[in-house]
């Protein structure tokens, strides 16, 4: 029997993620007629080589620790290169020097015609789970 919308009725839409339980959450798109599962308009992945070894949909620290961090390591740094260096746009490195700079965790010295940036090393981290950390821990932990 089809259904309105064109689809049979043994036919549902939901996510499945490829090898992997049936409890595992993905974002990929499935059909799945009973017991079947058809990704529409999909290839095998190809194994994985060295260079795509590296999962970058997610990391363990936010853009605002990536920019915090780039900008305590070189503070004349370009919001370009900042950008750079973390993967995200100019305007989102501006966003969030504003962000650091209206919660205090940096302040922003006009030299010229450029910035230099200055980190509050004191300053508490803001998530209840690292709040008793600081702004140096952090940097003693990653930067070289």
């Amino acid at each position: 029997m089809v259904e309105p919308g064109g689809w049979p009725k043994s036919y549902s839409f939901g996510y499945i993620a490829p090898d992997r339980d049936a409890h595992s959450v993905s974002r990929s798109p499935v059909i799945r007629n009973e017991d079947k599962a058809v990704t529409p308009q999909s290839a095998p992945d190809p194994e994985p080589t060295e260079a795509h070894a590296i999962d970058t949909n997610w990391t363990f620290m936010t853009n605002h620790a990536h920019v915090l961090l780039c900008l305590a390591q070189d503070p004349h740094l370009r919001l370009r290169d900042v950008a750079v260096k973390v993967g995200i746009t100019e305007r989102a490195v501006q966003r969030i020097v504003a962000d650091l700079h209206d919660a205090g965790y940096i302040e922003v010295f006009k030299e010229g015609r450029r910035n230099r940036y200055e980190v509050r090393t004191g300053m508490h981290l803001r998530h209840p789970v690292e709040r008793h950390r600081t702004v140096e821990e952090l940097m003693q932990l990653i930067l070289p």
